[in-house]
């Protein structure tokens, strides 16, 4: 069975090429429907969070002062993860964070993303909007916590991953789903998805 890893970071703001950094990370191990472990850690990277970010995340600047280093958190974190393929919502988001502070510690990942919005996007357009906090209710989700802590987020992210297999197998007839398939769909125009995914049906045997 293959195991992805399901990622969220929370940051003080919106992009690293601006300085910011992130003040926290969760990331959930998740094989055939079902997270089989998790990694979480608050961190800190020396830069003070905008009160309108603590005001959203409820990360206070007490909560980061208190916190293992970034470089440590972050060692364990690529540790845990390894050679497992990476998901998260709005990945192009988390991915940068995670390369930026991987590069402070001169550190690389070749980690490949699969987006659960992307994704979303393509197979449930239908959906007033494709915030992760929609989907999950729209769906019917599981869904506990405060929703921009890294691990409820992460968690709701692995409830979508799941489902989103879940669907294509239902709708499509594929017997596996797998993170290959599903980060070239990402890739794929909404109205060339059904010929796409049909394309991966199995073919009846030659009689």
């Amino acid at each position: 069975m293959e195991t992805v890893a399901v990622l969220d970071f929370e940051t003080t703001g919106l992009s690293p090429n601006y300085g910011d950094r992130a003040t926290e990370i969760a990331i959930t191990l998740v094989r055939d429907g079902q997270v089989i472990d998790r990694f979480q850690s608050l961190m800190n990277a020396g830069r003070r969070i905008p009160s309108e970010v603590t005001y959203i995340t409820g990360i206070t600047n007490a909560m980061i002062a208190a916190a293992p280093p970034v470089a440590k958190v972050m060692r364990e974190a690529c540790q845990f993860v390894g050679n497992t393929p990476v998901v998260a919502h709005n990945a192009s988001f988390d991915r940068k964070f995670w390369e930026a502070e991987l590069a402070h510690l001169s550190m690389s990942s070749a980690s490949v993303f699969a987006c659960t919005m992307l994704l979303s996007r393509r197979l449930y357009p239908n959906a007033s909007n494709h915030r992760l906090s929609t989907l999950v209710q729209m769906l019917g989700l599981p869904q506990s916590g405060r929703a921009h802590r890294a691990m409820v987020d992460a968690e709701m992210t692995s409830h979508l991953w799941c489902r989103i297999q879940q669907d294509v197998v239902k709708t499509y007839g594929i017997a596996s789903v797998n993170h290959d398939l599903l980060t070239r769909v990402q890739k794929v125009s909404r109205l060339k998805i059904p010929t796409f995914l049909q394309s991966h049906q199995p073919r009846s045997p030659v009689k």
